[in-house]
């Protein structure tokens, strides 16, 4: 029998995801990949994986898989979510475990943010197609059978037996960046716009709405008049293009987003902040700011610069400092009896 996880029950939609299928969008196909790429390399990391390798991209609900292998090394990026071991272990986000066969684990996904990413130690052995084994069901390429994974699936890992290796945590997990106003790059049709709508973008809350996907977000908030039409010549989209049709209301375009369009795009969202962008869900708030060229491509280096420093800050879990109990008691809890109705 093939080695792999046996997806006993999907999640809300779990995807096999990388970081993209890149070069090929002058023929029409959608980069896709991770929604939050930052929290895939860690999770990659973590489990010894290169940086690109293949996961599950998990949104909003987890799904429940069962290890067909001798053993599996998986670790969980993505806010405070955790892996529930069926028989009372819980692993928490930010740290690889080792799973013996026969052995089924819950992932527990934060209600705070929209993905998270599960990596396997060497990654999941299903074929490329042009590069990548990023999923674009729109199309049926990619990942699994070109799809969400249902239950009874058999996700084919590239081991039998995870690599030797101890388990590793990250001291230091990065925010979700809940509070982050998003950094963007006016245009390139802002002209299309009215000096009233371009304030208003700058200036006004937005919120995403129920209408989002992989694809994109609509985003609720103050209407943005056009100057003139709204209506172009269709020309390319790059992800995080921020295009405004008819209605007035924006919207953000995500990793499988189409690679033309006929609406005008008022800005860009830089690279540095996509990641942070692709964890919000229905009803956060998002706003905007606006910054040059070299102001983002100095963003995105720095945003290179530390995703590699958190990658080599990991630590093997058996340094992981154990709980002072007496410390713990001291700060956290009261002697005595108080009562219920207090």
């Amino acid at each position: 029998m093939t080695s792999g996880l046996l997806i006993t029950k999907p999640g809300i939609l779990t995807s096999v995801q990388d970081l993209g299928r890149v070069g090929y969008r002058q023929l029409g196909v959608p980069v896709s990949g991770a929604l939050d790429r930052e929290s895939l390399e860690l999770a990659n990391a973590l489990v010894g994986n290169e940086r690109a390798e293949a996961a599950l991209e998990i949104l909003y609900g987890g799904p429940t898989i069962k290890v067909v292998a001798e053993t599996a090394r998986v670790a969980l990026a993505g806010g405070e979510g955790r892996i529930a071991i069926l028989g009372g272990r819980s692993i928490p986000a930010w740290q690889s475990v080792t799973l013996e066969s026969g052995e089924t684990f819950e992932v527990m996904a934060d209600r705070r943010a929209s993905c998270c990413y599960l990596a396997l130690a060497g990654g999941i052995a299903v074929p490329r197609f042009l590069g990548s084994a990023a999923t674009y069901a729109r199309a049926g390429i990619g990942g699994f059978e070109g799809r969400p994974l249902k239950a009874g699936d058999l996700l084919p890992l590239a081991f039998s037996r995870a690599p030797e290796r101890e388990d590793l945590f990250l001291p230091a997990p990065p925010s979700l960046g809940r509070e982050k106003t998003i950094a963007v790059v006016l245009g390139p049709q802002d002209r299309h716009f009215t000096d009233a709508a371009l304030a208003l973008f700058l200036e006004s809350e937005f919120r995403v709405s129920p209408q989002a996907d992989r694809m994109g977000m609509r985003l609720d908030g103050p209407r943005l008049f056009h100057r003139g039409g709204w209506d172009i010549v269709s020309d390319a989209i790059p992800e995080g293009a921020i295009q405004v049709p008819g209605s007035g209301q924006p919207i953000l375009l995500l990793a499988d987003h189409q690679t033309t369009g006929g609406y005008p795009k008022i800005a860009t969202v830089i690279s540095a902040d996509l990641p942070v962008v692709g964890r919000r869900r229905p009803g956060d708030a998002l706003r905007f700011r606006a910054v040059g060229i070299e102001a983002a491509e100095a963003l995105a280096r720095d945003a290179r610069k530390s995703l590699d420093a958190l990658s080599r800050s990991l630590k093997p879990v058996s340094q992981k400092a154990s709980i002072d109990l007496d410390t713990l008691y001291e700060g956290n809890l009261i002697s005595g009896v108080v009562s219920g109705r207090d």
